[in-house]
């Protein structure tokens, strides 16, 4: 199986060793961040240093000034964690390894344009905003994320991209010295808490024949339980307690507004990108087959996707394979992509000890593909276990 790992340009500028590192892991593929949201990384094997501080959401190439002039958003520049152009450095030590080398885009996650640009941020039902989380819905926000993925995805030598949270993003983020896990949230609480009620969100709501101040109120109402001591909405797991808490109708026509909202925004960032790039440049998305979902891996209709992009990145570690998988492996094509992506990182919550017997399982339902997540924080131990199991693998 064709196998790609997860790389940050600080983990190969300013490191002869890293591309023959990976080489060695036995990949031919490196998936490199060329744009990232903020992030504090360990870097265990660096020669200059153990620990990138990410202050901010940032592009790691230098951008096209022209492109962003009259931008009424626009990405930021890194600081001294990736200065200049760290992502086409790193790009060409790699490729020069004779790796395949593929961008890695992070597109509505963004704490610092969210706290500088707080009207463009997703508003809860309390009236509370979401800096991490553009959202999607906005015309600005639709403009930059199109933007920011045709410049990012078509970097020099690049063969093609995975796009990440191509998508909505919710209550769900591991926020500095985050407090919110007093009161347990479970899957329907964090949905309705990623409800947004802005006022284009609002007006979308109202065509759709809802009145939005009676949705925030039986929202409201929904979760009321929470607050006051209770363990979850009560409504179980899953899409069926959603609909249990808001009922039905109500529940199924909230999705009905994020779902367009995030397929033509889905539709219109890929097209910019094929348009951007040379013929036959792949498109990927970090997805989840439950479209009600939030986050890094947007929630998408597989069917609808895979007419989109040419395929899919899916988080499969911890057992959380078949649920992936099997709702795309049902739409695809002879040329889809679905990359099973395993974090490889024990301190992470990773299996590299397992990643054999996870890539055969993977493989059995339709799995193509294998992601490792990712070979720039793993330990030593961590890369020689996964060593081990790609050299297995047919």
């Amino acid at each position: 199986m064709k196998t790609s790992a997860f790389l940050y340009p600080w983990d190969v500028v300013g490191d002869p060793d890293a591309p023959a590192r990976v080489v060695d892991l036995g990949v031919r593929q490196v998936t490199l961040a060329s744009a990232y949201h903020s992030t504090r990384a360990l870097t265990p094997r660096h020669p200059r240093h153990r620990v990138v501080t990410a202050e901010h959401a940032a592009v790691l190439y230098p951008v096209d000034e022209e492109r962003w002039a009259d931008a009424e958003l626009r990405p930021y520049a890194a600081g001294d964690w990736a200065p200049g152009d760290a992502y086409g450095e790193a790009a060409a030590a790699l490729a020069d390894a004779g790796l395949d080398v593929r961008t890695w885009v992070v597109l509505a996650h963004n704490s610092r344009l969210g706290a500088e640009n707080p009207g463009v941020c997703v508003v809860n039902a309390y009236g509370d905003r979401y800096p991490w989380a553009p959202c999607v819905a906005r015309p600005a926000v639709r403009t930059y994320v199109v933007s920011l993925a045709a410049e990012a995805a078509v970097r020099p030598g690049a063969a093609g991209t995975e796009l990440e949270s191509l998508g909505w993003y919710g209550l769900a983020h591991l926020h500095a010295h985050d407090k919110i896990g007093g009161v347990p949230l479970d899957e329907a609480a964090q949905y309705l808490m990623s409800l947004c009620f802005c006022s284009v969100c609002r007006a979308g709501y109202h065509s759709l024949g809802l009145d939005a101040d009676e949705l925030n109120a039986a929202v409201r109402r929904a979760l009321e339980p929470l607050w006051s001591g209770g363990r979850g909405t009560g409504g179980g797991g899953g899409w069926a307690a959603v609909e249990k808490l808001l009922g039905a109708d109500l529940a199924a026509a909230t999705l009905d507004w994020r779902l367009r909202t995030a397929r033509t925004l889905q539709e219109a960032t890929v097209a910019a990108v094929r348009a951007a790039a040379e013929p036959g440049f792949q498109v990927l998305l970090h997805a989840d087959p439950h479209p009600h979902r939030t986050g890094a891996n947007a929630g998408v209709e597989p069917a609808h996707i895979l007419g989109v992009a040419d395929g899919v990145v899916l988080p499969c570690t911890g057992g959380a394979a078949e649920a992936m998988l099997t709702p795309f492996a049902a739409h695809r094509r002879e040329s889809t992509v679905l990359a099973a992506n395993f974090t490889v990182v024990k301190g992470m919550g990773g299996s590299p000890d397992t990643l054999a017997d996870d890539a055969a399982h993977a493989r059995s339902l339709g799995a193509t593909e294998l992601r490792l997540y990712h070979a720039g924080l793993a330990s030593d131990a961590d890369l020689s276990a996964v060593k081990a199991a790609l050299s297995g693998l047919g």
